[in-house]
């Protein structure tokens, strides 16, 4: 059996196969009220055969907001809808994790309550744009959060957590990543805060430890993970040493026993060697990953499972692709925010649903030329 089409436990839940979608924005949720569309269960329920979904980000409270039509976690008209996604997932025999992101200072007055200011660690704005409603704006000088404001916001990932739960998602994720919130926290060059969180490691590392610890005490350890990608750099977030503050970090998290360590890849730097001794857990790897380097990853023990982002949005059916050497559909990148129903659930899918074993080409050969990639 090729080794992505093997079970594997993260967590409390047993995978069916390796393959884990990548949670990524796709601007269909209504952008007035953060409620997902009615979309967005076929969307999921297409991609059900992953071993693992990870939701697109979804922001815990009002002042998460970083993007247009995203959606939010908070309401109860949100919780309703995503439970009609979770169960759309299930019923296809699916798992789904939701992914919470909070954009920090990655956002804009007009898209917070009452045009409000973005909040960071630190007064530090983030070069480049922002997409708002109106079109690109630069970014704002954020508001540094006093210190007694962030424990207000580690209860906002904890309920976020909760209604996650209530909304039939079968663990959670924290967005660690990208140059959001936790990051912000994390990264010498947005984080110059001289009280508890700021300055040392073991400052800059508090708030991202507070927060997967109020996630856990809602969901079980077993059912929160965690995505870093060190130096992306994306949203102009920057640190001084971060092999150091990657290393620290991952020491910090491995006693928690989240049900798995989501890692990005984005530099030159070897993080997966640095941080898989490190980590006592589950490891899910992405970036750039095809059918065959994706198994050999897995085959030599260097992640327990494979990520993969734009490969997800345009074959539904990756798994049956994959299985039978199938030709892969294109991602149309002008649709990757789009909206509407184009590009987002009207990618074609093989007529043929494959079985089990990547290495049946003669199914391959029957199939090819009645596929419609």
């Amino acid at each position: 059996m090729n080794p992505l089409n093997e079970p594997v436990r993260i967590g409390r839940h047993t995978l069916r196969n390796r393959l884990v979608m990548a949670p990524m924005t796709r601007s269909r949720a209504d952008d007035a009220t953060g409620v997902p569309s009615e979309l967005a269960s076929q969307h999921y329920a297409q991609r059900a055969d992953a071993g693992l979904i990870i939701s697109e980000g979804t922001f815990p409270s009002p002042m998460g907001k970083g993007y247009v039509s995203t959606p939010g976690i908070y309401s109860a008209a949100q919780i309703d809808a995503w439970k009609r996604i979770t169960d759309a997932v299930h019923a296809r025999g699916g798992l789904i994790f939701l992914q919470l992101m909070h954009a920090g200072r990655i956002s804009h007055p007009s898209m917070l309550p009452n045009a409000a200011t973005p909040v960071a660690p630190s007064a530090i704005a983030a070069e480049g744009q922002v997409y708002t409603a109106t079109g690109r704006q630069d970014f704002v000088v954020p508001r540094a959060l006093e210190t007694d404001e962030i424990p207000g916001i580690v209860d906002e990932y904890m309920t976020a957590t909760r209604n996650a739960l209530q909304a039939g998602f079968d663990g959670v994720e924290l967005h660690a990543a990208s140059g959001y919130l936790p990051e912000q926290f994390l990264s010498s060059g947005t984080n110059q805060r001289t009280d508890r969180y700021g300055g040392s490691l073991e400052n800059r590392t508090r708030f991202i430890v507070e927060v997967l610890n109020a996630m856990i005490d809602e969901a079980g350890s077993d059912r929160v993970g965690i995505k870093i990608s060190p130096e992306m750099g994306f949203n102009s977030v920057t640190d001084a040493a971060p092999q150091e503050t990657y290393q620290y970090l991952v020491q910090r998290l491995s006693p928690l026993k989240l049900a798995y360590l989501h890692l990005a890849r984005a530099s030159k730097f070897d993080y997966r060697a640095l941080v898989r001794p490190l980590f006592n857990g589950p490891l899910l790897m992405g970036g750039g990953l095809d059918r065959d380097s994706a198994a050999s990853l897995i085959a030599s023990a260097r992640a327990d499972a494979a990520v993969f982002g734009s490969l997800y949005l345009a074959n539904p059916d990756l798994l049956d692709r994959f299985a039978v050497g199938a030709p892969l559909n294109v991602p149309q990148r002008d649709t990757f925010f789009s909206g509407g129903a184009e590009g987002y659930i009207d990618y074609p899918m093989l007529e043929f649903r494959a079985t089990t074993d990547f290495a049946d080409q003669s199914i391959y050969h029957e199939i090819q030329n009645d596929s419609k990639p």
